[in-house]
């Protein structure tokens, strides 16, 4: 017992030593790999981490390069990379604050079509704006996306005709349109069902206006006759139908059965939603 109290008294101040070690000299430091190294190894070493999907690393590895080489001749490959990489990780904020800053320091670059495409792409999302229609209501839910992303598209193609990405731009464009289109008309029978008919009619009628080229008009058209109907306005009920035979004139809403209770019309679209 004599011969272990030295030994334990040693082992205490070494540990004591140790221990003061790490206030003495500080935290560990983390290791930097882009230190001393080029833009080119930096932007290399990023891209390497992006084609292995190991997006916390290439975000890592871009985001020195961006902030240590603000005038380096590869700082636009910089932001492009670094927005793309926050993309695949979900940061979409990031991604769209990157692709501003591209698009406000590098307006002539010869890649900022795409920064306008690449944002268009991070903004095209449904974010489940678009179930299965219910009685709660909708007519607060945040579009906003769509019509941003719609807005970023819309700059690419008018900018850039010959951009590679057109094409894409445009069916992208489409699908935005009619989803847009398409939550209206969902505020629209939300508005039928608590007969809010005028409000109805507005959302409808918004429709025909905004988005003539949707494959939501003729639903628009019959929320409208339903809607005068039950507001007693024969005059526009008689107009609008005319409109719809005249642009639908195979529509199934002209059976026999439909005519007998066109306030009901729009009711038929339920199955679409059950």
């Amino acid at each position: 017992m004599i011969f272990n109290q030295p030994m334990k008294l040693f082992s205490a101040l070494v540990i004591a030593f140790m221990l003061s070690g790490c206030f003495i000299f500080g935290d560990p430091v983390e290791f930097d790999e882009t230190t001393g190294q080029t833009p080119q190894w930096i932007l290399t070493r990023g891209e390497a981490y992006a084609s292995n999907s190991d997006w916390p690393a290439a975000i890592k590895v871009l985001e020195k390069g961006e902030q240590r080489y603000p005038n380096s001749k590869l700082a636009p490959q910089f932001k492009l990379d670094l927005a793309y990489a926050y993309y695949k990780f979900s940061q979409d904020a990031e991604a769209i604050a990157m692709l501003d800053k591209f698009i406000r320091l590098y307006p002539n670059h010869p890649t900022v079509d795409y920064a306008y495409y690449l944002k268009g792409v991070v903004l095209f999302q449904d974010r489940g704006l678009f179930d299965k229609f219910t009685l709660q209501d909708i007519s607060d839910r945040d579009v906003a996306p769509l019509k941003d992303s719609f807005i970023a598209f819309k700059a690419l193609i008018e900018r850039y005709p010959d951009s590679k990405y057109y094409d894409d731009a445009i069916i992208r464009m489409t699908y935005l349109m009619n989803k847009m289109a398409e939550h209206e008309i969902h505020v629209a029978r939300y508005y039928m069902i608590r007969k809010a008919y005028v409000a109805a009619l507005n959302r409808a009628q918004y429709v025909l206006q905004e988005f003539p080229q949707t494959i939501h008009q003729e639903e628009a058209l019959i929320i409208m006759i339903s809607a005068y109907e039950f507001l007693g306005i024969k005059d526009l009920q008689a107009d609008t139908e005319k409109i719809l035979k005249l642009n639908y004139p195979e529509s199934k809403f002209h059976t026999k059965d439909l005519q007998a209770q066109k306030k009901k019309w729009w009711h038929i679209w339920d199955s679409l939603y059950d």
